[in-house]
């Protein structure tokens, strides 16, 4: 009882975090990347940083998820297994990818103090989702699996066709960086679109909602994206000023 209180008490911070971020943001711009500038404390290098901010989502998932009633479902290890796999290439791959292109940039422009902050709500996040797959969750019995795996084969479509989104439009920004560390007009794929499509590919794989944690998740990844893709949108249009595509929205296709 005590455990699972402290489940719902930490899924209610999860929701009220989702209007707080947008508010800070509204006002603040995350201090990395092409906003960063000082006064947030000492930096790291950008792929040291994702390791060390994402790196929750890995060890803290092998900690917890064996310990639940659902530990050996093949529902949950479904479920838990598409988690990971975003993670895996977030944590491990994009890291290594972001270091190889810049290894003659020698500047360090991530503060520490924001990967404290990711990785507090990493903490939180992992804790949620890793508890309510591996205990909580009710997946019914075997009259239910054709409604489980139906939605589960829709859902992971949905997932596939926003990190396909992802990692592609990671590939362009990094390959735009090049050895000078400058900026570029991002273009292809659905850059064409809108200014932030790694963001969008992000926002389409937390659409694989299958509880109110799914839910708080896909929440905060927009509470904390959506208004980053405005202000990365708002940059693109005052450096690149008439280059820029003046049709393309920030993050969500012909809408925002």
């Amino acid at each position: 009882m005590e455990d699972e209180n402290f489940f719902n008490k930490s899924l209610q911070i999860h929701f009220l975090l989702c209007p707080i971020t947008v508010l800070a943001l509204l006002f603040i711009q995350a201090p990395y990347g092409k906003h960063h500038r000082g006064g947030w404390g000492p930096s790291i290098s950008p792929s040291i940083a994702w390791v060390l901010m994402e790196g929750p989502t890995l060890w803290l998932t092998i900690l917890i998820y064996p310990f639940g009633r659902n530990f050996s479902n093949p529902k949950s290890i479904a479920l838990i297994s598409v988690y990971l796999f975003h993670y895996i290439h977030r944590t491990i791959i994009y890291p290594i990818r972001l270091s190889k292109s810049r290894k003659n940039i020698t500047k360090s422009n991530f503060p520490i103090s924001m990967v404290l902050m990711g990785f507090s709500y990493n903490l939180l996040n992992v804790y949620l989702q890793s508890r309510w797959v591996s205990h909580y969750a009710d997946f019914g019995g075997e009259e239910d699996d054709w409604w489980f795996w139906g939605r589960f084969c829709v859902g992971l479509v949905v997932f596939l066709s926003g990190f396909a989104v992802n990692v592609k439009s990671d590939l362009v920004l990094v390959k735009l960086k090049g050895e000078d560390g400058g900026y570029k007009v991002p273009k292809g794929g659905m850059f064409e679109y809108v200014s932030c499509a790694n963001y969008l590919g992000e926002i389409m794989e937390c659409l694989m909602i299958w509880s109110w944690v799914g839910v708080a998740f896909f929440l905060y990844t927009c509470s904390n994206l959506v208004p980053r893709a405005g202000a990365n949108h708002r940059w693109y249009l005052e450096k690149f000023k008439e280059e820029y595509p003046k049709k393309r929205k920030a993050v969500i296709p012909f809408i925002y």
